[in-house]
């Protein structure tokens, strides 16, 4: 970063805080920083802190006589190489995806044509409202980086989820990616296709067979594609987690539904596969709710469903460039991937232990084994966003004509 610009935009969250260690480790990294500490953000943190560690007076006021004599606000907005704004809170995001300008934060973001990265940070439930999506959507159709949220506690006593704030680090490599320019949206022009979560087979209206998939890994993998750059199409099972910011969702509930709407979602550059679909499904659903009886419990028929992957894995005609497996194991994880990456005609396979001992199936961590024709690799155990983004690397990577 040596000799860029960053302008930092502070917005008024508990996550202020993290921002004073942000301006430290993008001047390590041989930044100049500017700040514009918000109304709301100053409830938080202070302007002397923030001057302290920048080296300059921190910016709060868009009809300040000191730097608006020469319309300051424009001066910020052109005279940096990226604005990241940490934290974005819900009220920040919504002016911006509205152009909104009527404080210093509001005016410069809308003024600027320089890049913007943004790290939002909120209560779960202010980030899952309808609204909030919406916002988010725009920004990123508007070309606005995101980096996280992250999943985590909340300032908030007993409360969890995903609104916290990216780590000062994680934002600085975020940075870096923009930055590089292109490299910062290495999926730019790219249409990535994802299924996410698990299949609902109906055994009558109100029962069905399922399995234990959260759609978290899936999830991930969208917001990191649409992270990237990518038009992201997201085929998902019924999950309880919001759809990320930045996609075009598409909700079904059994496996040959997906079939249906993964089919729609063609062509596309890539494909992954990381819903969890049931095998079998009842072969003759009841109409109506079984009800016990003297006799017994009930036997059904199964019938297989359709086989997603080595349908579009097979496509003579319309298959992605590259076609990525997922395979959830629960004993001889890699060999079984092995197998399923000659059976299946796909590119890769993702391979993971869902054993219960691991808490991989609905958990927040992920331990993963990639395996393509050339041989197999382990990852550490990390973040299911942060396997995300690894994958979605390597994607990008194969996708843009390197070796894969």
């Amino acid at each position: 970063m040596t000799g860029k610009r960053i302008l930092l935009v502070i917005g008024g969250g508990i996550a202020a805080y993290k921002s004073l260690d942000l301006i430290r480790r993008l001047r390590e990294r041989g930044a100049a920083v500017r700040c514009i500490l918000t109304k709301a953000g100053q409830e938080f943190i202070t302007p002397l802190s923030v001057g302290a560690l920048c080296g300059e007076r921190a910016f709060t006021n868009l009809f300040d006589p000191q730097s608006e004599f020469d319309v300051g606000h424009i001066r910020l907005a052109r005279d940096t190489d990226l604005v990241i704004v940490a934290p974005a809170t819900a009220d920040l995001i919504a002016k911006m995806a509205g152009g909104h300008a009527d404080d210093l934060a509001s005016a410069v973001l809308l003024a600027t044509a320089k890049p913007i990265l943004i790290a939002p940070a909120m209560n779960p439930m202010m980030w899952q409202k309808a609204a909030t999506r919406r916002n988010v959507a725009q920004l990123v159709a508007d070309g606005v980086t995101l980096i996280g949220p992250n999943v985590g506690e909340m300032a908030e006593s007993g409360e969890a989820g995903l609104g916290r704030m990216a780590e000062p680090l994680e934002i600085v490599d975020a940075a870096l990616r923009v930055l590089a320019g292109a490299a910062g949206k290495p999926l730019a022009g790219k249409r990535i296709l994802i299924t996410s979560g698990p299949t609902h087979e109906p055994i009558d209206p109100i029962r069905y067979i399922a399995n234990r998939s959260s759609g978290k890994q899936g999830h991930a993998i969208a917001a990191a594609a649409a992270e990237a750059g990518a038009d992201v199409i997201l085929v998902s099972g019924p999950v309880n987690i919001p759809d990320p910011g930045g996609v075009t969702p598409v909700h079904v509930n059994t496996a040959r539904e997906m079939l249906e709407a993964v089919s729609k979602a063609l062509p596309a550059d890539a494909a992954i596969f990381a819903a969890a679909v049931a095998d079998w499904g009842i072969a003759s659903p009841n109409a109506q709710k079984i009800k016990k009886t003297k006799t017994g419990a009930p036997s059904f028929a199964l019938s297989e469903n359709p086989d997603i992957l080595a349908t579009v894995a097979k496509l003579k005609t319309g298959r992605p460039r590259l076609v990525v497996g997922f395979a959830a194991e629960t004993e001889t994880v890699i060999d079984h991937a092995k197998t399923k990456l000659k059976n299946k005609g796909c590119d890769w396979i993702v391979a993971n232990d869902v054993s219960p001992q691991t808490g991989v199936m609905g958990g927040d961590r992920n331990t993963v084994h990639l395996v393509t024709a050339e041989g197999v690799e382990s990852w550490p155990l990390q973040s299911k966003t942060d396997v995300a983004r690894h994958l979605i690397d390597r994607i990008a990577t194969a996708l843009n004509g390197s070796s894969q």
